[in-house]
């Protein structure tokens, strides 16, 4: 009998050791930041054109965390090297270029700087979020959502801009 009761009490043991090893790898989707904010976490690739003369395009591997009035998005290029690194809070707008930092106004100026196009940053949180959110000028096709494709196009004011983001699974 102690030998059945040895082998249960290790049985236990590793269910119990192994729960808390899952339960440390889960994380809930998002944090509450200050004033409520909730505070998400995306990754992925991001390819950004600007119709203009001549034409624009941009690229990246990226990384997008925090909330429309703070957070960090970082750039990296097919090959994983960091392209930019870009910081926002309130009163503060920052770009990290490979060691060269550069100041904004606002964190639409920085982003527009950054990609070449001035994308919305509260409707792009929320097209993450899934949340279709209307935004003059843009059209946002959450139809593949769920599926980490996402897609919005610019018309007005021009050039057209065509913004689309595939989530790493």
């Amino acid at each position: 009998m102690p030998t059945l009761l040895r082998l249960r009490f290790a049985l236990f043991s590793c269910l119990l050791l192994a729960t808390f090893f899952i339960a440390g790898c889960a994380h809930p989707p998002g944090a509450e930041g200050q004033n409520g904010a909730q505070n998400q976490a995306w990754s992925g690739r991001i390819s950004l054109q600007v119709q203009s003369e001549p034409s624009q395009a941009f690229f990246a591997g990226f990384e997008l965390r925090g909330s429309p009035t703070q957070g960090e998005l970082v750039l990296n290029s097919p090959l994983g090297t960091s392209l930019a690194v870009l910081r926002w809070a309130p009163g503060e707008a920052v770009l990290d270029s490979g060691g060269q930092v550069q100041r904004f106004a606002s964190v639409d100026e920085l982003i527009e700087k950054a990609t070449g196009a001035a994308v919305p940053l509260p409707a792009l949180f929320d097209w993450l979020a899934g949340k279709n959110t209307a935004l003059n000028g843009w059209n946002a096709d959450l139809s593949q959502q769920l599926e980490g494709r996402i897609s919005a196009s610019r018309t007005t004011p021009q050039p057209r801009t065509d913004l689309r983001i595939v989530l790493a699974q």
